[in-house]
């Protein structure tokens, strides 16, 4: 007598190949979508990426003037911070310094995978 098999167990071995062939043929359309993309001008390329991030993201809420008002608000915030010595000030070399730090440390993690 053979054991029988779940009927979940059943039921992915049915989607699994329709599954191998749908992430097949993603992948296959993303790496047309991303030739394409890589042939427009850099330009072109950028309102690209601003519409796709948009679409994630979704509209603004506020209008372009009220959203420019609350950075001003914030760099004024900023500014009186720095002002009255709340902030800790950090020369930008070494702000550069530590930023080349974690992006080498990002893409020799990123060659692991």
């Amino acid at each position: 007598m053979g054991r029988e098999q779940p009927r979940s167990c059943l039921r992915w071995y049915h989607i699994h190949p329709a599954r191998l062939l749908m992430e097949y043929i993603m992948a296959a359309i993303l790496k047309e979508i991303e030739s394409q993309a890589l042939q427009l001008s850099p330009p072109e390329r950028g309102e690209l990426i601003h519409r796709l991030i948009l679409s994630l993201e979704g509209e603004p809420e506020d209008s372009p003037e009220a959203i420019a008002k609350a950075w001003d608000e914030e760099i004024a915030r900023r500014v009186a911070d720095m002002e009255a010595g709340r902030t800790q000030w950090i020369p930008a070399d070494e702000v550069m310094t530590r930023l080349r730090a974690r992006i080498k440390v990002a893409k020799a993690g990123a060659g692991q995978s």
